[in-house]
């Protein structure tokens, strides 16, 4: 794979992650869990808050 490729996907890449995480942060269950986090959520990053979001809903699911 050329460079240009290479940075090609890695633009499309963070692209569509910014995108998810944007439908992520607007959906009612994210809105719910931020509302119910005891720590100030305004320090953390959007991306922060979703990789948090995410990681709790999947341990979760997974029990």
């Amino acid at each position: 794979m050329t460079n240009s490729t290479m940075t090609a996907n890695h633009q499309a890449d963070t692209e569509v992650w910014e995108n998810l995480q944007q439908v992520i942060a607007d959906c009612s269950g994210f809105q719910e869990w931020q509302a119910q986090q005891q720590k100030d959520v305004d320090v953390e990053s959007l991306d922060q808050q979703v990789r948090s979001y995410l990681r709790e809903t999947l341990e979760t699911l997974a029990y």
